[in-house]
C-alpha cells in the first residue's frame, strides 16, 4: 500500500479529532462565550451540516483542479479555520468557522477517496478507503479524549490550536507525496461525472450508507444515558465506553477494508445480518452491564464494518465519477449521522426512554435490508467483484 495513503489518513485523523472533540469541549465554550449549552452544541450541527452540503458541493467545485491542488487547497483552509475559532471572541465567528471547516474537510475527504483509489491496484479500493477512513475511528479512540483534556487543562481554544498542528505535517506530506504526475485536471467535467451517477445500483448503496450510519448514530448519539440509566454503569465509566465503541469501529473498519475487495454481497448480506441481531438483542439485554459492555464494542466493529465495504462499492461502481461518487458517499454517510439523532430522539420525547433508540437503529437496519433484498431482486445489484 504507498505511503501516501497512510499519510492522508493522518490529515482526516485531524479533521475526525476537530469534527467529534466538541462533545468535551460544550461546556467550556458555553461559559467562555457567554451562550446557552444548547447553543454551544449548535456548532456540532453547524458542522454536520457542512458536511451534508459540503461533500457534493466541493466535490463539482473542484473537479477541473488537480488532485494536489485540490488536497491542499482544503486542507490549508481547515487549518486556518482552526486557527481563527482559537482566537476569535465572538460566538458567530467561531460557528461560520465550524461551517467553512466542514465544508474545507468534506472537500477533502471527497478528493482524498478519488486519490487513494487511483493510485492503488484496481482490486484494493477497499483496503484503500479503510485506511483513509481508519483516521476517523483513532479519532474516536485517540483523538476526541485528547481534545477533552487539553479543554479540561488550558481550555477549549487549546483543542483547536492543536488540529491546527496536527495538519501541518499532513500539509507537507501533501506537497511531498502525491504523485507529481497528478498535475493536470482528474475529470474531464462535473456533466461526464453526473451522466455515470444516473446508475440506480450507486443510488441504491448510498441509500443503504445512509440508513446503516443512520442507525449506528441513532444509538451512539445517546450511548451516554443508555448505559447510565439503563444499564447501570456509572458516568465515569462512559469515556471508556465511548473509547471501546471507537476500538470496535477502528476493527471493523480495518477487517471490512481487507474483504471489501473479495465478495463484497455475501459479507453485506452476513454483516447486515448480523448487526440487526445485535441491535435487537443490544435492545433486550440493555440492563445487563457486561452484555453492554460486549455489544458497545460488537456493534461498533460492525457498523463500520458494513459502512466501509459500502463506500468502497460507491468507488467501484462509479469508477467514472471517482470524484463525485466519493462526495455523494460522504453526504450519503453525513445524512445517516444527522437524521439518527433525531429519529432516536422521538422514542425519547415520546415517554419511551432511552433503550428505544436501540428499537430504531434495528428497524433502519431492518429497512436496509429490505431495500437490498428488493434490489437484488429487480437486477439494481450485481454480485460480481466490483459490484454489491
Amino acid at each position: 500500500m504507498p505511503f501516501v495513503v497512510h499519510l492522508l489518513g493522518l490529515a482526516v485523523f485531524a479533521q475526525g479529532t476537530s469534527e467529534f472533540m466538541l462533545s468535551g469541549l460544550v461546556p467550556d465554550i458555553s461559559r467562555d462565550m457567554h451562550v446557552s449549552v444548547p447553543t454551544a452544541g449548535f456548532l456540532t450541527s453547524a458542522f454536520a451540516a457542512g458536511m451534508v452540503v459540503g461533500a457534493p458541493l466541493t466535490a463539482v467545485v473542484s473537479l477541473r483542479w488537480p488532485r494536489r491542488r485540490s488536497l491542499l487547497t482544503f486542507l490549508v483552509v481547515f487549518l486556518l479555520v482552526h486557527i481563527l475559532g482559537a482566537v476569535t471572541t465572538d460566538y458567530g465567528v467561531l460557528l461560520a468557522t465550524r461551517v467553512v471547516a466542514a465544508l474545507a474537510n468534506a472537500g477533502f475527504l471527497t478528493v482524498a477517496l478519488a486519490t487513494v483509489t487511483s493510485i492503488v491496484a484496481p482490486d484494493a479500493k477497499g483496503r484503500a478507503t479503510s485506511i483513509l477512513l481508519g483516521g476517523i475511528t483513532v479519532a474516536c479512540v485517540v483523538g476526541v479524549p485528547a481534545g477533552a483534556a487539553l479543554g479540561q487543562v488550558w481550555g477549549w481554544r487549546a483543542a483547536f490550536w492543536a488540529v491546527a498542528v496536527l495538519s501541518v505535517p499532513a500539509v507537507v506530506a501533501i506537497v511531498w507525496s502525491v504523485p507529481p504526475d497528478d498535475l493536470r485536471p482528474a475529470s474531464t467535467g462535473a456533466r461526464g461525472e453526473l451522466r455515470s451517477l444516473r446508475d440506480r445500483r450507486l443510488l441504491v448503496i448510498l441509500l443503504l450508507g445512509a440508513l446503516v450510519n443512520g442507525a449506528t448514530f441513532c444509538t451512539f448519539t445517546y450511548l451516554a444515558p443508555l448505559v447510565t440509566a439503563v444499564s447501570g454503569i456509572a458516568p465515569a465509566w462512559v469515556p471508556a465506553l465511548l473509547a471501546l465503541f471507537g476500538l470496535g469501529s477502528f476493527l471493523g473498519v480495518t477487517v471490512g477494508g481487507r474483504v471489501a475487495d473479495a465478495r463484497p454481497g455475501l459479507l453485506l448480506l452476513v454483516g447486515g445480518v448480523a448487526l440487526l441481531v445485535g441491535w435487537a438483542v443490544f435492545a433486550m439485554t440493555a440492563g445487563s452491564p457486561i452484555a453492554t459492555i460486549v455489544l458497545v464494542f460488537v456493534q461498533g466493529s460492525l457498523a463500520f464494518a458494513v459502512g466501509t465495504i459500502l463506500i468502497s462499492q460507491v468507488l467501484y461502481t462509479a469508477t467514472e465519477a471517482p470524484r463525485l461518487a466519493g462526495g455523494f458517499a460522504t453526504a450519503a454517510f453525513n445524512v445517516g449521522a444527522a437524521a439518527g439523532p433525531w429519529l432516536g430522539g422521538i422514542p425519547i420525547g415520546a415517554g419511551l426512554g432511552y433503550r428505544s433508540p436501540l428499537w430504531v437503529s434495528a428497524l433502519l437496519v431492518t429497512l436496509a435490508l429490505a431495500v437490498a433484498g428488493t434490489a437484488r431482486v429487480r437486477g439494481h445489484l450485481a454480485s460480481n467483484r466490483s459490484r454489491v
